[in-house]
């Protein structure tokens, strides 16, 4: 009877492991449905989520950081035709993105339409200077009128240079350089990022994601236009993505695409590596490297190249032309310090020293949610100069040179508040779910061993007594 009782006890105590172990195993499912359900909801652009607040206006606060690069021998370059040697001054950083989406309306189809209007404002405790400090750099306004003017017509632009008193190399403040100034030989207000303060960025339309999760955030229109009008391709007109600040949930380490505004293209980046940033796994995405690679190496980007004579036959690689989408302005967008560009941009411009570390583009996404928590998008401006027989500043250029002019890191990182309250919400509830899970799963199936160990080890035993 106390042996039979014994194996009772035992068989049951089988099936109660088993049980255990099944709902641990059942709990898997249902609750990583259960999370999908509620990070769905969330993500959700619409009032009343925790996307919608960040959406809105940034939760993070965004700078720009500015290096110009300040010619050391431009007399010599000018008198002799030497390289121009270069030395970054910086950085001079700018709070910006800190204006809330404006216009916002919603859409039948399921999209969100909005302005972003843009500002900077200078930060004078994290910069190396004022705005008023000086430095040499490329005639802006001869450099354009340079790509613009026909050759037939150097003659009437010597003239203008002349009348203008103006040269390739001129002396101005880092706020004219950056923000605009009054230039002689255009007679009008030029600079690199003239006009910036009071514009808009857009019109956007985004997807809301309420009727499709996997598209949430995808740019449908931009400026009223489904494809870019600037390349005159389908492929490059392509606008792919989001704006980058956030993805779809539920990430699978699959490239991410994303459309700037800033270079007038789509772009993609690859998974690197996963990484902790304040106690948050996300995964690390770096631009792919056929990005900016020459048509030679990367066929698809035959309809960025604009100008087969600067771009050596379409073979230069690491710069973009974005003179279509600049008003004619002849624009060169590159990484900074031309990384993985070809080796004659370093060649033509001394002083650069290209650094996968300082100078790469990556985005710091959080997986589950698919919200960006950390980037840097750091990218050059460039203009071109080149030889001419009859413009007395040129006539001692031996080569086209894509010049650099300033380079840019805009950069942001979640807040200590932002990270634990997506800690405290999310992650520790997937962590606490997982124990959970983990937990039942463990303790069942140890529960059912040991009871099946032993009531075999009591079978055997009563045989033998038997």
């Amino acid at each position: 009877m106390g042996c039979c009782n014994r194996r009772c006890g035992l068989i049951a105590g089988a099936v109660f492991g088993a049980v255990v172990a099944i709902l641990g195993g059942i709990l898997i499912p249902v609750g990583k449905s259960v999370i999908e359900g509620t990070v769905e909801k969330e993500v959700v652009i619409e009032p009343g989520t925790q996307a919608y607040e960040n959406w809105v206006s940034t939760g993070v606060i965004v700078y720009r950081q500015f290096w110009l690069l300040d010619v050391q021998n431009a007399q010599e370059v000018l008198q002799g035709g030497a390289i121009p040697v270069v030395v970054e001054k910086g950085p001079y950083t700018y709070r910006t993105r800190y204006l809330p989406k404006e216009n916002i309306t919603f859409n039948p189809n399921h999209t969100v339409s909005f302005t972003l209007p843009q500002g900077a404002i200078f930060e004078p405790s994290m910069s190396v200077g004022t705005e008023e400090d000086k430095v040499t750099s490329l005639n802006l306004g001869v450099a354009g009128a340079y790509s613009l003017v026909p050759k037939p017509l150097h003659a009437v632009l010597e003239n203008l240079i002349k009348a203008s008193s103006s040269s390739l190399f001129q002396n101005r403040t880092v706020g004219e350089m950056l923000w605009g100034y009054y230039d002689p030989l255009l007679k009008d207000n030029i600079g690199l990022f003239s006009p910036y303060n009071g514009t808009y960025d857009g019109i956007y339309n985004v997807f809301d994601g309420k009727d499709d999760i996997s598209k949430v955030g995808f740019i449908d229109r931009w400026r009223g236009e489904s494809v870019l009008q600037f390349w005159g391709d389908k492929y490059c007109d392509m606008i792919n993505g989001t704006d980058a600040s956030s993805f779809p949930p539920f990430l699978d380490k699959k490239p991410l695409y994303f459309f700037s505004s800033d270079i007038c293209r789509s772009v993609s980046a690859g998974f690197e590596q996963s990484m902790d940033l304040k106690g948050i796994e996300v995964y690390r995405y770096v631009l792919q490297p056929n990005t900016l690679a020459s048509p030679t190496v990367n066929p698809d980007n035959q309809c960025f190249c604009r100008n087969e004579v600067t771009t050596k036959n379409c073979t230069l690689a690491g710069v973009l032309d974005i003179s279509s989408c600049q008003a004619g302005r002849p624009i060169y967008i590159s990484l900074a310090h031309f990384l993985g560009g070809s080796q004659s941009l370093l060649e033509n411009v001394k002083g650069l020293n290209p650094s996968e570390k300082h100078h790469g583009t990556y985005l710091d996404v959080e997986p589950t949610t698919g919200f960006t928590l950390r980037f840097a998008k750091r990218i050059q401006v460039n203009m071109m100069y080149g030889p001419s027989k009859v413009i007395t500043v040129l006539k001692k250029v031996k080569e086209y040179t894509i010049f650099p002019l300033v380079w840019m890191n805009e950069t942001a990182s979640v807040d200590d508040a932002t990270a634990d309250m997506l800690k405290k919400e999310l992650i520790s509830r997937i962590e606490m779910l997982d124990i959970i899970q983990k937990a039942l799963l463990g303790t069942g199936v140890a529960i059912f061993v040991l009871c099946l160990i032993s009531y075999c080890v009591v079978r055997r035993n009563q045989s033998k007594i038997v």
